[in-house]
């Protein structure tokens, strides 16, 4: 028994010896990266696709697939001074939504308590409708970029937030057509209103991508719409971020 235990000191001993790392041997050199050459701020542009989650169904059923706008931003970048390869970006810039609807009209401007959403379907109606918005914005980015003095060449993804606040909203009609789709009018109706809509947008945004281009993706926490004038509505955008960070 006494040299069982002997034998188990004396191999725990050697094992710990063995585990611990040279004194004399040289730490390896930690990474650097060269980054006094990269833009400290740029410009970052967005084309983005429009989708509204939680809307009526009857209004869902008249919103048209692809819903284009854009957004861009004025932005600065700045490196973490222990890790190059994380930075935090912040910008202020312009982000639009535009949603297109086929034989409905919204009609922003009404009075009443909630806001109108009316089916054209056996009257006149539009060949193109729209719902755009515009708001200043404020984008704050985490990011990451896998190699820091190149960033042309690399992987990147960052995670985020914006806050925003309404410039304008408004409707925009072209073409319109009687029932049987002959040409009544070619001129451009708009209508331009804000009192059914929240003036203050917060969203979560995320993108991931590799040199200049990225996927990206924003989602409202808040409602686009105020309370009580339609379905507790949020904006979804998904779309390519062109941006040097």
């Amino acid at each position: 028994m006494r040299k069982l235990l002997a034998f188990i000191l004396a191999l725990t001993t050697f094992t710990t010896a063995f585990a611990q790392e040279d004194p004399t041997k040289a730490a390896p050199p930690k990474k650097t990266y060269q980054i006094t050459s990269r833009a400290g701020d740029h410009f970052m542009v967005q084309l983005a696709s429009n989708f509204w989650d939680g809307t009526a169904d009857s209004v869902s059923s008249s919103v048209k697939g692809f819903n284009r706008s854009a957004n861009a931003y004025i932005m600065l970048n700045k490196p973490f001074k222990g890790n190059p390869k994380l930075s935090l970006g912040i910008g202020v810039g312009i982000g639009t939504s535009n949603i297109y609807f086929d034989k409905m009209n919204v009609l922003v401007g009404s009075t009443k308590s909630t806001l109108p959403f009316i089916r054209t379907d056996t009257g006149n109606y539009y060949k193109k409708y729209k719902l755009s918005t515009t708001y200043a914005e404020i984008p704050l980015e985490l990011r990451y970029t896998a190699n820091p003095s190149n960033p042309g060449k690399s992987l990147k993804a960052a995670v985020g937030v914006k806050i925003g606040t309404l410039l304008n909203a408004h409707t925009k009609g072209k073409d319109l057509k009687n029932s049987a789709g002959n040409n009544l009018n070619s001129a451009t109706v708009k209508e331009s209103s804000k009192s059914y809509f929240n003036t203050t947008r917060f969203a979560a945004t995320a993108r991931v991508g590799y040199g200049i281009f990225s996927l990206f993706g924003a989602y409202n926490i808040t409602n686009i719409f105020k309370d009580g004038v339609a379905p507790e509505t949020k904006l979804l955008q998904v779309g390519i971020t062109i941006s040097g960070l």
